[in-house]
């Protein structure tokens, strides 16, 4: 057994955690612009927090969008 066969297991298992943690990170960043944005545009506009709930809409689809390109980063890159 070679050095690459020996590391191998452990590499993806990393590389499994790293993925989930993005995954999370990202998720959770877009959510929170989302909210964000949203409740600034709802003081500009005096609204009832319409844009609030807009905003956390708009940024978990965009949340998902990004996971999407991220997984599929990293299923194009590995070898199975």
């Amino acid at each position: 057994m070679n050095k690459q066969e020996k590391q191998a297991p452990t590499s993806s298992a990393w590389k499994a955690v790293g993925l989930v943690g993005a995954i999370g990170i990202d998720l959770a960043v877009f959510t929170l612009v989302g909210f964000l944005f949203g409740r600034w545009m709802d003081e500009k506009m005096g609204g009832s927090g319409l844009w609030v709930g807009l905003g956390v809409l708009i940024g978990l689809v965009l949340g998902a969008i990004g996971i999407y390109v991220l997984v599929r980063k990293v299923l194009e890159g590995s070898n199975e």
